[in-house]
């Protein structure tokens, strides 16, 4: 289990969450929902390991290798698709999850693709680094409802945990997350 105990992380400018106590399950997929603005991407910078808490401990994620799908699709300009994710993998793995992400054309440059395009293509860099752990954080923004649904279909399950921060009931459906709202309870969620 992964258990985060009245764990507090802020911002020169704000304090995000205030002493948060969660369990989360080694396996399967959890959702975090809640407005915009209520922490949900600071909670999975944090169990990335990208951001400091300020208080409380977070224990289960020791030795676990953590892939993250950021809210921006990071993706270096200047090369292709296919060396964007091989940057994190080998040209079969890259192969694979473009070809599991619909991108047919491994060699264009982010910005002679779409938005939904880059975000595939970031998301196939997230699936080739592999792991214990996968973050994603709006993982289908850009992309269309029969879209979604393919590339859920694709990415559930491959890794032991998904943790994702979605605004739609929808999205967490499709990768069958337990869904754990950050609005409702601040505590032992």
């Amino acid at each position: 289990m992964i258990r985060l105990s009245h764990v507090s992380a802020k911002y020169p400018e704000k304090t995000v969450f205030d002493d948060l106590s969660l369990t989360l399950p080694d396996t399967g997929a959890v959702a975090l929902m809640a407005p915009s603005g209520f922490g949900k991407t600071t909670l999975l910078r944090v169990l990335a390991g990208l951001k400091s808490i300020d208080a409380g401990e977070i224990s289960g994620l020791e030795n676990k290798k953590i892939s993250f799908l950021f809210q921006e699709d990071r993706l270096l300009p200047w090369v292709s698709a296919q060396k964007n994710v091989e940057l994190v993998s080998d040209a079969n793995m890259a192969n694979h999850w473009l070809s599991q992400m619909e991108i047919t054309d491994g060699s264009q440059l982010p910005r002679e693709m779409s938005g939904g395009m880059q975000r595939r293509v970031a998301l196939a860099r997230a699936m080739a680094f592999g792991g214990d752990v996968l973050l994603l954080d709006e993982p289908f923004k850009g992309l269309d409802e029969a879209l979604r649904e393919r590339i859920a279909g694709r990415i559930k399950g491959v890794f032991p945990l998904t943790i994702l921060s979605v605004h739609d009931a929808q999205e967490a459906e499709l990768m069958g997350a337990r869904i754990i709202r950050l609005d409702e309870s601040r505590a032992n969620v």
